[in-house]
């Protein structure tokens, strides 16, 4: 199974009295998730389902996509680490999943499944982790298959 995980682009600062969900990308978000967007685009399999947080800066990063998704509450920020792994029903999915989502949570789930830390490890803004689980003769392995942030790109 495929996991790839996809933090939101960059947002704007909260205004007073303005609900986190509604943050939207700024310009510089919007040229970040279109790059990326198109790198994963290229890589992505037509079959990949994508599941994102119902906040507006994720929904507009996956949108960049042109692909169909389906918005997941449990996604939505202060989502734990459990809450995304039964969404995407790790590891037994026979599809690769793609998560657009929020850290701390994103980088918790990375620490999990890579070194079996509680753990949040950094996941910059528009970039993507991609792991694999596959299965070994010793058991299951976790593989990380790339980690691209929209700067290199």
């Amino acid at each position: 199974m495929d996991l790839i995980l996809w933090r939101h682009a960059e947002a704007a600062v909260a205004r007073a009295g303005q609900d986190d969900l509604e943050r939207a990308l700024t310009p510089k978000g919007e040229r970040q998730a279109a790059r990326m967007a198109e790198w994963l685009n290229q890589r992505l399999a037509e079959s990949t389902r994508i599941l994102v947080s119902p906040a507006v800066r994720t929904q507009q990063t996956a949108q960049a996509l042109g692909r169909p998704f389906r918005t997941v509450p449990a996604l939505a920020p202060g989502a734990s680490v459990e809450a995304v792994l039964q969404a995407v029903r790790w590891p037994q999915a026979s599809e690769p999943v793609l998560i657009v989502g929020h850290q701390p949570v994103l980088g918790q789930v990375v620490a999990h499944l890579l070194a079996g830390v509680d753990q949040a490890w950094s996941v910059k803004k528009s970039a993507v982790w991609w792991l694999r689980q596959r299965e070994r003769d010793h058991g299951n392995a976790v593989v990380l298959q790339a980690v691209q942030s929209v700067d290199c790109l």
